[in-house]
């Protein structure tokens, strides 16, 4: 038996906070339908307090989609708090998420409270939103920079006062994994009582230490862990659906846990997001960047040629990639991947004529980035 951990997408949330995004009520019905027909646990759909008019998007949304948990973000204040609930009033299943600063950093320099206050704002505003719904989420934004004897404090007055999901935010992408390990299982020790509920981790990438943070967090006891489709998010974006996804499909027998949602749906969510947010995915992005399972190295399409998972130990077909493995032509290709890609074309070569026919080629692909199969067949031409 292995535990389950909880996906918990904030594409439509944090993702949204991306410079230059905007998802309209349409956009967010559609996103959360591919995410919910996936079988992502809890959709964080936006932060109701912002605007009346993000209100009435999580509002459209929740209308929609009726299968899966739908989450929407709040200060600790009332006003805040009741509006996502009211936001949320027609969903099938709703959570309150509470987010509060935690750093010394934080309440210094912009809430401007003291740590006593800060108790006692999250005591009252996780109270008031457990009054709408049994599930509230409690984040100590920036826990990972915190004084860690105030976080549990703080986790614990939460927990107290009906949170039963506790995320640990690092906010500003700045901690280790081993260090966010061992200040999760510290965690546990000192609030026991977290055991009867769930740790979730968040994630942000400024040094590209996100996923990393993720799986290091599952193996310290988290069992939830919150990520956006291609990473979007604040700055450097937050930890990757993806990223995760695979990772815990792969290792997660190692780890001991596992996850329910399915992997075939992910290159078309990527695309999804891509299109509504009109960020473009990195060619080199893991799992759905163009170039995740193309290959140009003679070497490597060797390999390839022969057993894909020399080269290649994930299958694009797990993820719902259409396009497969492709060996890409260019001045650093081999003989094995130019005979492949002519014996594709129809054309047959045996061995001397494969060598004048692939040192024409190469004199092409030295001045072209990208040789194509014009250039293959003009290759394989007979002086």
């Amino acid at each position: 038996m292995s535990d389950k951990v909880i996906i918990f997408d904030t594409t439509l949330r944090d993702g949204e906070q991306t410079a230059g995004v905007h998802f309209t009520a349409g956009d967010k019905i559609a996103i959360a339908s591919a995410l919910a027909a996936m079988g992502v646990d809890i959709i964080e759909v936006g932060f109701p307090g912002a605007s009346p008019a993000e209100r009435e998007a999580v509002s459209a949304v929740a209308r929609v989609v009726r299968t899966r948990t739908l989450c929407a973000l709040a200060r600790a204040i009332p006003t805040d708090i009741d509006a996502a609930a009211d936001a949320l009033r027609h969903a099938a299943s709703a959570r309150i998420h509470v987010f509060l600063n935690a750093s010394d950093e934080h309440l210094t320099h912009q809430l401007r409270k003291s740590r006593e206050e800060v108790l006692e704002m999250a005591g009252h505003m996780v109270a008031r939103a457990r009054n709408h719904t049994d599930d509230v989420e409690f984040s100590p934004m920036d826990a990972t920079r915190a004084d860690p004897e105030f976080l549990f404090a703080l986790v614990r007055t939460a927990w107290l006062a009906g949170a039963r999901t506790i995320n640990i935010p690092d906010t500003v992408g700045y901690v280790l994994p081993h260090v966010l390990g061992e200040l999760i299982a510290t965690l546990l020790n000192r609030v026991p009582e977290l055991a009867q509920g769930r740790i979730s981790f968040h994630g942000q990438d400024d040094l590209g230490l996100a996923t990393a943070n993720a799986i290091a967090a599952v193996r310290a006891g988290a069992r939830q862990v919150e990520v956006a489709v291609n990473g979007i998010g604040e700055r450097a974006g937050n930890t990757a659906l993806e990223e995760v996804v695979v990772a815990l499909r792969l290792h997660g027998g190692a780890l001991g846990v596992h996850t329910d949602v399915d992997p075939r749906g992910i290159y078309g969510i990527s695309k999804l997001v891509e299109e509504k947010s009109g960020i473009l995915v990195p060619p080199n992005k893991a799992i759905v960047g163009k170039n995740a399972f193309r290959h140009a190295s003679g070497i490597h399409q060797d390999g390839i040629l022969k057993k894909r998972e020399t080269f290649e130990w994930i299958d694009p077909a797990m993820v719902g990639n259409p396009h497969g493995t492709q060996i890409v032509l260019g001045k650093l290709s081999g003989r094995a991947g130019f005979a492949a890609r002519a014996q594709s074309l129809g054309i047959g070569l045996g061995p001397e004529k494969l060598d004048l026919a692939f040192a024409r080629f190469q004199a092409v692909a030295d001045q072209k980035r990208e040789p194509d199969d014009s250039d293959v067949r003009a290759a394989c031409i007979e002086d």
